[in-house]
């Protein structure tokens, strides 16, 4: 018998919730450990001895309260209800606990719940949810950090490729690789424009491969509709944030959380309609 669309939706949106559970631990923890592995290749280079320190990874140590360094247990770390239980308070010092954190798990929840209901548990529907853990997570990072980890955009890219040579997505492979190859390249001509004529550098690396990664999962024409949602929804953020004085140092605003909104608002609506909602 057929599963029922509303069961594959639940387990999916379940396993949504325990997968936001550890994005929390990437968002947080991977760009301590990427500016770890830079001090490492420094020393490294400039014949410097490190000091030993505890190792620390996505799995080790255990997570813990930032202020007096309470241990989480199990119970105090299932998804959401955990937060609810302990009244978004550390039990042990009674310091606030994120509110994000809940947020990022139900966020991503969701997301896996709409793959669920859309497409099923099916490699398609794991395919959809593994792209928006992916992209939700980069978006928090760089907004966090303005760092687009290689450790997440470079097998969001590959994935995106194998998925269309494996056909989860409707993209032909064909289009998924010059969508990669276009969605780099195009960013990368519009970084050294801008810095031959200002001197200065508009954009990271890090954006180049993230819009590359779209390319590949939504194939060479969605680039178009993709770049000018982020563009303008950035510019207005970037606005907004200049008049209310909420404009980092430097007077920038991330691109990545951006190309990030796009994918998302692409996979659920379609390319087509991003077109539709500016009237093109």
């Amino acid at each position: 018998m057929p599963v029922p669309q509303w069961l594959d939706a639940s387990l999916l949106g379940i396993l949504g919730l325990l997968i936001g559970s550890f994005l929390n631990v990437v968002i947080y923890r991977l760009p301590v450990m990427m500016e770890a592995q830079w001090k490492a290749d420094y020393a490294e280079l400039s014949d410097k001895e490190l000091p030993a320190v505890a190792p620390f990874n996505l799995m080790v140590p255990r997570s813990k309260c930032q202020k007096c360094g309470h241990p989480i247990r199990w119970f105090e770390n299932i998804p959401v209800i955990s937060y609810l239980f302990l009244r978004g308070k550390c039990s042990a010092c009674g310091t606030s606990i994120s509110v994000r954190y809940p947020l990022v798990e139900l966020t991503t929840g969701a997301l896996f719940l709409y793959c669920g209901w859309r497409w099923g548990v099916s490699p398609t529907g794991l395919a959809w949810s593994g792209f928006s853990a992916a992209v939700l997570a980069l978006a928090l990072i760089d907004w966090d950090t303005t760092l687009l980890p290689d450790d997440i955009t470079l097998p969001l890219l590959w994935a995106g490729l194998i998925a269309a040579a494996l056909h989860w997505t409707p993209v032909a492979l064909s289009s998924a690789m010059w969508g990669a190859v276009a969605g780099y390249l195009s960013l990368w001509l519009i970084y050294w424009a801008f810095k031959l004529i200002t001197g200065k550098e508009g954009m990271g690396f890090g954006d180049f491969k993230l819009f590359a990664a779209l390319g590949a999962w939504f194939g060479w024409p969605a680039l178009v509709p993709l770049i000018l949602m982020a563009s303008v929804i950035g510019a207005l953020v970037g606005i907004a944030m200049k008049f209310s004085s909420g404009l980092r140092e430097g007077g920038y605003v991330p691109f990545g959380p951006f190309l990030a909104g796009s994918g998302l608002t692409a996979m659920v609506f379609g390319p087509g309609s991003i077109l539709q909602l500016f009237g093109l």
